[in-house]
């Protein structure tokens, strides 16, 4: 069960707290109107804001959307706080030599270590759930920001060939960090099972977006029926995993690349006017099919696997095997 709002209020002080923080950014953005770069002035503000306006709406009240909002607004605060300051001291962005870009990595990857640290305070004090995922995020950035920095990425021309495979490998170890969560709490009744949910949504596009584009598909033009083959075979091996872990975040983050690929191929064989129509229904389809019948395909999927890993996955649907 995913609880999101608990009533319209949550709509409505999520409404007045995006206008507060639209116009702590904009005092902010007046102190450093001449600077270019991000606004520290700005994210100090929003920070602060966000911060205080937790200590009521997500302290006392525990409203999940506005507490959700406020998390958010306060780590991008954070970090646009430390790079804002970081870049002005090297002079602005405009003003950064080739040297200069690798030091601004190296001044990025410092901004998101204490932007985690941050963050874990943050968890420290009010426990919203998508904060561990925000840190896991923050964490990935530390590492690829490094890496960038030691490889010299800034200043390469093959700079995405190497950024992919560390986005991919990120995802992969922030979906491992989502299970060890979804294990803790295998009937997902806590809080914990919360944190495995952000963890999750957060893991899949990382994982998704390097493996399409490795299939040649981001581009949207020009996919080959074998790659589109490759497209649909990778979607089912990720329909395979969310089903197990009965988690449907892998499904949805590929499911952009999916309708691009059927769309083309539909295109390709020429069904021209009809090419969006029909992606729609063969996948609307299927999903709406395998929604209907998740908990009984799941069951005989898990049957499948060897007892200790069954021993491992959640509990819904599983009260024969577990």
């Amino acid at each position: 069960n995913f609880r999101l709002i608990n009533s319209f209020n949550d709509i409505f002080v999520t409404i007045a707290a995006v206008l507060l923080l639209v116009a702590m950014a904009g005092i902010g953005q007046a102190f450093t109107a001449d600077i270019d770069g991000p606004p520290p002035f700005s994210g100090l503000l929003i920070a602060g804001t966000a911060w205080v306006l937790a200590e009521l709406f997500t302290k006392k009240r525990r409203m999940a959307l506005p507490s959700i909002l406020l998390l958010l607004a306060f780590v991008g605060g954070v970090f646009v706080t430390l790079i804002g300051f970081g870049i002005m001291a090297l002079g602005g962005g405009d003003n950064i030599d080739p040297q200069g870009q690798t030091l601004a990595l190296v001044i990025a990857s410092a901004s998101a270590l204490l932007t985690a640290a941050a963050t874990w305070v943050h968890w420290q004090r009010f426990k919203v759930p998508i904060t561990v995922a925000a840190g896991a995020a923050a964490v990935a950035a530390t590492v690829m920001t490094a890496l960038g920095a030691a490889f010299g990425l800034a200043n390469a021309d093959n700079a995405q060939n190497v950024l992919l495979p560390m986005v991919f490998m990120g995802g992969l170890a922030i979906f491992a960090y989502a299970m060890r969560w979804d294990i803790s709490d295998r009937a997902r009744t806590t809080r914990r099972s919360d944190v495995a949910f952000w963890l999750h949504l957060l893991a899949a596009p990382m994982i998704a977006h390097p493996l399409f584009y490795w299939l040649g598909v981001t581009g949207g033009q020009d996919i080959s029926p074998a790659a589109a083959v490759g497209v649909l075979c990778v979607y089912i091996a990720m329909g395979l995993v969310a089903l197990m872990v009965d988690r449907r975040a892998l499904l949805v983050s590929a499911l952009a690349y999916v309708l691009v690929t059927l769309t083309s191929l539909f295109d390709r064989f020429g069904a021209v006017e009809l090419n969006v129509a029909l992606t729609a229904l063969v996948i609307g389809s299927a999903l709406l099919t395998l929604s209907a019948f998740w908990t009984p395909i799941r069951q005989a999927l898990v049957r499948l696997l060897p007892g200790p890993m069954q021993q491992k996955l959640p509990l819904s649907g599983l009260a024969v095997t577990a």
